[in-house]
């Protein structure tokens, strides 16, 4: 990576978001530390996976509905057909018919069963965590808006996780305020808030910082219309809108996120909520950064972030791999 004027890097975080469950982009982030030498790990928001995938095991068969088609496959392709549900954001359970009938009758059940896949799959990403990351880095992991309340609590009782949501959490040259919270979504998701409610949630932590240390905001929404926050404009029956024959796109990030990082300069703001916005923006000093996600393609989108012994932001890198 260039630097900045010669200036040498004293911390270097990777950053990721949006992995929606895949074991694989999991895999991928713990194994970024080593490969690109980083010593602070940070993922930030949506890291559960969409919704849960009931298969129907019966008579050496299993059945499931996959991308809304009926699919049916003999019992030894279980493993293929448990990954490609988990790569494009789900979770699977083998269940037998009476199961089966009791998860499509009873939403509750369905939610209930979901919620506990989520918490097995995040206690085990824990338990590699502590394989696999050296015990020189920092692995802080937060949540999004898709991510159920839940999960905070297991990433907190985790010995080699930190999960500092809504607080200051220091790495040295520099302080990480992170915040999950989205303003309000078609999904109804549990995260969101009105634009002046999460402002005042992100001001109680930004005032919160003792003069003269340096920021970087792991703030999951990204700026109102800053180019990190464009997305195809939904109906009311979320279904793309057309204009002039093609789709329109909007700004659809957060102003008072905006009007956070004008106030409040943090050197770098890590983002992500929208994952077909990657880029990279300056807000007056602050490099707003959106490495986008891609996970059901099998790739983990992220960006290296190198800062130097002050907390001054030096450059950044966006990876794919």
């Amino acid at each position: 990576m260039p630097g900045d004027g010669g200036k040498k890097s004293a911390l270097r975080i990777f950053f990721a978001t949006d992995i929606h469950g895949s074991e694989r982009a999991f895999r991928k982030f713990l194994a970024a530390a080593k490969a690109y030498e980083a010593g602070a790990l940070i993922l930030g928001g949506d890291i559960a996976g969409k919704g849960l995938v009931p298969i129907r095991s019966v008579d050496g068969t299993l059945s499931a509905v996959v991308r809304g088609e009926s699919v049916v496959v003999p019992k030894d392709e279980e493993p293929r057909l448990r990954a490609e549900i988990n790569r494009l954001g789900f979770y699977s359970a083998i269940v037998d018919n009476d199961e089966f009938d009791r998860l499509e009758a009873d939403p509750k059940q369905l939610d209930a069963t979901f919620r506990r896949e989520i918490k097995a799959q995040i206690e085990a990403w824990c338990r590699l965590a502590d394989e696999r990351l050296d015990a020189s880095v920092r692995c802080l992991i937060t949540p999004g808006n898709d991510d159920p309340i839940e999960i905070d609590a297991v990433l907190k009782a985790a010995p080699r996780i930190e999960c500092p949501e809504g607080e200051l959490c220091d790495l040295g040259p520099v302080l990480v305020a992170s915040c999950g919270d989205v303003t309000p979504t078609p999904w109804n998701t549990e995260r969101e808030y009105p634009e002046a409610v999460l402002g005042q949630r992100l001001a109680r932590m930004m005032d919160a910082v003792p003069p003269g240390r340096k920021v970087v905001a792991n703030f999951h929404n990204p700026p109102y219309s800053s180019g990190l926050d464009f997305a195809a404009e939904l109906d009311a029956n979320l279904q793309p809108v057309i204009r002039g024959g093609r789709p329109s796109i909007i700004p659809v990030g957060s102003k008072a996120v905006r009007e956070a990082i004008k106030k409040y300069q943090p050197v770098v703001g890590l983002h992500g909520h929208i994952h077909e916005s990657r880029g990279a923006q300056r807000i007056g000093r602050s490099m707003c950064l959106n490495p986008g996600s891609d996970y059901s393609a099998d790739l983990l989108r992220g960006v290296i972030v190198d800062l130097d012994a002050t907390g001054e932001f030096i450059d950044f890198l966006f990876t794919s791999g």
